[in-house]
């Protein structure tokens, strides 16, 4: 199907960034937003199909941390079950194994790449996707391809293209990737717009804490934890994993037949959200099934009219308790499944994000640490 502008971007106001003041929202993405998991799935699905009849043949796909990260899986498997995947992360990885490299307008600057299978699966790809949920300027891509061409020789022999769902790029960016070598593929080609100057009028406030709420928050852990994807896996082996988890958690702890499910993915752990939502949404047809998100990017909130983010709170991180994450537009569900690959998740983080959800009338909340 086609896209279009209003399908896939809301523009919303950032906090504490003052070389970026705004953030394109999509709001098919299952990110900051609650979406049915399917359709989310689809979009991503279609920039896969996209892809195959443009370069099929490859078989490494690298995704851009924390946005990307479903996006980049759903295109690796609809690329072939054999490919590679691996996306960037903010989290820490085992020392002397990742190259470190900058995305200039982001709230967290660093992202870091595992390069501990790199070189074996640039021997099996012809091709190398570089992916992100949308291009603006193209730096953070143009960064690592010469980042890695350094540190890989071998890559400098390889095609790249660098997908999205939204590209935005202006010419003289465009021009800058193309000199790299670097090809682009995208669901929607936008003009770049003054999204600062959109913004302008409308006031926000920033997200607070959640009411405190009394007792201990507990998670289940999976018995077949997931691989980890920010190491790199098979992405076959990966959709494999998911399915049997999704297996576990609905035998383990089954879902209302009717009413509204919300399947809760932490940062960067959003695809195996999705796919449970998809497997839920087959096994209880009368239920409501929505997927999104927590994330590490600090929005305002406003009634304003047609602003996307209307409700947030600020939460401590799941995987590292010196840092915040938010989590935006909750509402009251039935029944909610929290997805975190945190081992182990911060206790005050699951609290918090309990005490959000109760404060919105969500019951029966269940947390699995996959």
């Amino acid at each position: 199907m086609g896209y279009t502008r209003n399908d896939l971007l809301c523009v919303a106001k950032r906090f504490n960034n003052q070389k970026r003041g705004y953030l394109l929202v999509n709001p098919l993405q299952g990110k900051h937003l609650p979406v049915n998991p399917g359709v989310a799935l689809n979009m991503m699905r279609e920039l896969g199909r996209k892809l195959a009849a443009v370069c099929g043949e490859a078989r490494l796909v690298i995704a851009f941390a924390e946005t990307a990260t479903a996006i980049g899986a759903e295109v690796a498997a609809e690329l072939s079950p054999e490919g590679a995947y691996i996306t960037t992360t903010r989290e820490p990885l085992p020392e002397g194994s990742y190259l470190k490299f900058s995305e200039e307008h982001s709230h967290a600057v660093e992202q870091r790449l595992s390069v501990a299978r790199l070189a074996e699966w640039l021997n099996k790809t012809p091709t190398v996707i570089l992916l992100d949920d949308e291009l603006s300027t193209g730096r953070t891509l143009r960064n690592m391809a010469q980042k890695l061409r350094t540190v890989f020789p071998r890559l400098k022999e390889k095609k790249l293209v660098a997908a999205s769902i939204i590209n935005r790029l202006t010419e003289e960016n465009r021009r800058a990737l193309t000199q790299e070598g670097i090809e682009t593929v995208s669901l929607l080609t936008m003009p770049s717009e003054d999204y600062e100057r959109a913004l302008a009028t409308i006031s926000v406030r920033e997200a607070l804490p959640p009411p405190p709420l009394s007792g201990e928050w507990q998670s289940i852990s999976s018995a077949h934890p997931l691989p980890d994807f920010r190491q790199g896996i098979v992405i076959g082996e990966y959709a494999a994993a998911c399915q049997r988890l999704s297996e576990e958690i609905y035998a383990s702890r089954q879902p209302v037949a009717a009413g509204k499910i919300l399947v809760l993915g932490t940062e960067e752990c959003m695809w195996p959200a999705l796919r449970f939502g998809q497997y839920l949404t087959a096994k209880v047809p009368k239920a409501q099934i929505f997927c999104h998100a927590t994330t590490r990017s600090p929005i305002g909130l406003s009634e304003a009219s047609d602003y996307p983010i209307t409700s947030g709170y600020l939460l401590p991180g799941f995987y590292a308790a010196s840092r915040h994450t938010y989590i935006y537009n909750l509402a009251a569900y039935d029944q909610v499944y929290i997805l975190t690959d945190a081992h182990p998740p911060n206790k005050e983080a699951m609290a918090a994000l309990a005490a959000a959800l109760n404060e919105n009338n969500c019951r029966q909340i269940h947390l699995w640490e996959v």
